[in-house]
């Protein structure tokens, strides 16, 4: 197992961050909203024109066909941060209670990759660690940045110590009420799968169940789905092994939530990870059971067999699975793409139908049948790269033949960077606490000098 080793630069920074900006609850409750009232600064980059996403928001089935939404859109990608003209990133991101995590670690991942932290390096290795450091990083500031929320539910839980469920409800309702607010709070997590191109390599770091597929297509036109990901959950033999040398007895398939998700890891549900002796499935483990070290691929040479890649949220295999029961997912999903590539004139449009296609199939399947008792869908998410797979029908012009294009179909000619991105983190707070501490003679003493 990989030990988190805190990067220098980011342990600084948010050190003086929460020293100077600890923020109120209410600032706390705002920021938690970020991705609806804040900007993110990876609007700032380019996007990659040789990619496409399409997306569907989750949907409970009723016979009137009345549309009806089980909760908001948790789901989030990005596609891509470009800083030079040879590295590419991607991801999708698949929350539970709420898409704070997930935007999260959308920027947060985004920041730990594409700021320099890969210059100079160039072997597998190394850039494997830094994809890895990237991850426990994300996962440590996220969980940080409850701390605040931490202590509110700490602080209730002592007013109904010793109290029956029923009890606390009967003689704190409004205790009980705040507490449960906050454990969904606190429950907050997502998968992530992030393709990183740089070079003519690939590499692939994921937690969950989201995946990645890669089309090899032979020299005979043969295509071949090759699965990147490695699902976190019960159906993965390695991680049952790994919770069972923790103490935990599952077998393979077995239908059991694991705490307040199904996956075995994940980036983020702060519940889960630090109180999961609260859980009686989890409770006898020697140590944390969902984690948020990745599992990671590559490199991969992009040659001119490499067609395309797709990052997905399970939304859209297990949606594909249950409408047409096929035991062939993965191929399935590859075929739908291939047939969209040949009469779509936009990466975009090929994404979208086969999520639009995806969803019909699972709609129409349910709504066959006699009862729908609580027949529902997930959120879906799915990003399309393509390296070389040609588009006919791109109003006259072959978007894998662009100018400053490399034989296996990744382009150098995307716009230039700006030439400032919108910061992360708004300083000017910082700058103008750091001024008022240095004449009242306040500052930290390693930071006197400064």
């Amino acid at each position: 197992m990989i030990v988190a080793q805190e990067l220098s630069h980011n342990s600084v920074v948010y050190d003086i961050l929460y020293f100077f900006i600890m923020p109120t609850t209410s600032d706390s409750d705002r920021l938690n909203n970020f991705s609806v009232e804040v900007p993110s600064w990876t609007d700032a980059l380019p996007v990659c024109k040789n990619s496409g996403v399409g997306y569907s928001t989750n949907q409970i089935y009723r016979k009137d066909g009345h549309r009806l939404e089980e909760h908001p859109f948790e789901e989030a990608s990005f596609h891509s941060g470009v800083l030079d003209s040879s590295t590419f990133l991607y991801g999708v991101f698949d929350g539970h209670e709420g898409i704070q995590a997930a935007e999260f670690a959308v920027q947060g991942l985004a920041a730990e990759l594409l700021l320099g932290q890969l210059s100079g390096k160039f072997k597998d290795q190394e850039i494997k660690e830094v994809l890895s450091q990237a991850f426990l990083t994300v996962e440590k500031n996220f969980l940080e940045s409850l701390d605040h929320k931490v202590a509110q539910r700490t602080s209730l839980l002592l007013e109904t110590e010793g109290l029956s469920l029923s009890e606390q409800y009967q003689t704190y309702p409004a205790v009980v009420e705040q507490l449960n607010t906050l454990n969904n709070q606190l429950s907050c997590g997502t998968t992530a799968v992030v393709a990183l191109v740089t070079g003519n390599k690939l590499y692939v770091a994921n937690v969950g169940d989201s995946r990645a597929l890669l089309c090899k297509t032979d020299k005979y036109g043969v295509h071949k789905v090759v699965q990147l990901s490695v699902d976190h959950d019960l159906g993965n033999e390695d991680e049952i092994l790994r919770l069972f040398n923790l103490g935990l007895k599952f077998e393979k398939g077995q239908s059991c939530r694991l705490g307040n998700q199904e996956n075995t890891r994940c980036l983020g549900n702060y519940l889960v990870k630090r109180n999961y002796t609260e859980f009686e499935e989890l409770n006898n483990a020697q140590e944390e059971p969902i984690i948020a070290e990745p599992e990671l691929q590559g490199g991969i040479d992009l040659d001119d067999s490499c067609s395309f890649l797709l990052l997905l949220s399970d939304g859209l295999y297990k949606s594909l699975e249950e409408a047409t029961g096929t035991n062939q997912v993965n191929k399935d999903i590859i075929q739908m793409v291939v047939s969209e590539f040949r009469v779509q004139s936009t990466v975009n449009g090929v994404a979208q139908t086969v999520v639009d296609k995806v969803v019909r199939k699972h709609h129409d399947m349910y709504m066959s049948c006699d009862s729908l008792g609580q027949s529902r869908r997930d959120d879906i998410t799915l990003l399309v790269r393509n390296f070389n797979f040609p588009m006919p029908c791109a109003g006259g012009r072959d978007v894998t033949t662009d100018t400053n294009t490399s034989s296996s179909g990744l382009t150098n000619s995307l716009p230039a960077p700006p030439t400032e991105i919108q910061a992360y983190v708004d300083f000017s707070e910082f700058y103008e606490n750091f001024e008022k501490a240095k004449k009242n003679g306040s500052l930290p003493s390693c930071l006197r000098n400064y």
